[in-house]
């Protein structure tokens, strides 16, 4: 008897019980990852994709990822139980503290008009339920949002930390400071609406940058505030309506 071929079987049959085990794990995690989903579950995916089919992309929103995001960031997650039946309906949605989460169209919209890409880094002013900064999580490299509630923040965070998100930076404070520590910015995008545009949003802009943001009280329009080398350059996209913004805003 070869001594060495029996050892080189022992070890041949060693290799092939670690494979074999190593293939069960891998199709026991398998299983867990395609394990099928519940009735409503599959009743959201299926919401979801009609949502950016009817919503989205028919209206004109064409940037890739921006798509994918909508698609991908369960809606539903982010606002009240009581609220999930009408989550991929085509508006706002109370989300309490007399807060709203916008409507998915307008997400869409804002996050296109900062020609998002992964290698950016933006801020967001106003979490809310946290449903922008995951999408914007999605479509770029860092996220900084401030929220000037703190149990909205802290809500945010728990649920986009829950959901896996971790390119996404918060913080507790007033937004139209911006978050200097961290600036210049890619991109900023501003979800409530001051009466004019704030000086520090527009200071803590990289050149080349856009700020996206609601302006007015009662009449409100969308514009994009691109930075050059030259000074800023204003564009208004549309009439919207937004929250107004408190704390500082609010004195100007």
């Amino acid at each position: 008897m070869d001594l060495r071929s029996g050892a080189a079987k022992r070890r041949a049959t060693g290799f092939v019980l670690l494979a074999a085990l190593a293939s069960g794990a891998a199709c026991m995690a398998e299983g867990r990852r395609e394990e099928p989903r519940s009735a409503e579950e599959e009743a959201f995916v299926s919401a979801r994709k009609a949502m950016v089919d009817e919503q989205i992309r028919a209206r004109g929103i064409r940037h890739p990822a921006v798509l994918a995001a909508l698609e991908a960031v369960p809606r539903h997650r982010f606002v009240p139980e009581s609220e999930r039946r009408y989550a991929y309906g085509d508006g706002p949605l109370p989300i309490g503290l007399d807060q709203t989460i916008s409507q998915p169209y307008i997400v869409a919209l804002m996050t296109e008009l900062i020609e998002p890409d992964e290698t950016m880094r933006v801020l967001e002013v106003g979490t809310g339920s946290g449903y922008q900064a995951a999408v914007l999580a999605r479509c770029v490299g860092e996220v900084y949002t401030i929220e000037i509630l703190p149990d909205l923040s802290r809500r945010a965070q728990s649920l986009l930390d829950e959901l896996g998100y971790d390119n996404v930076r918060f913080r507790v404070g007033d937004g139209y400071d911006g978050w200097p520590e961290h600036a210049p910015f890619d991109a900023i995008l501003v979800t409530a609406a001051p009466g004019s545009v704030p000086q520090p949003l527009l200071d803590q802009l990289e050149v080349g940058g856009r700020l996206v943001i609601p302006v007015g009280r009662l009449n409100q329009d969308l514009l994009v505030v691109r930075r050059t080398a030259e000074g800023f350059a204003r564009e208004r996209i549309t009439g919207v309506r937004f929250v107004p913004m408190t704390g500082k805003a609010e004195d100007q």
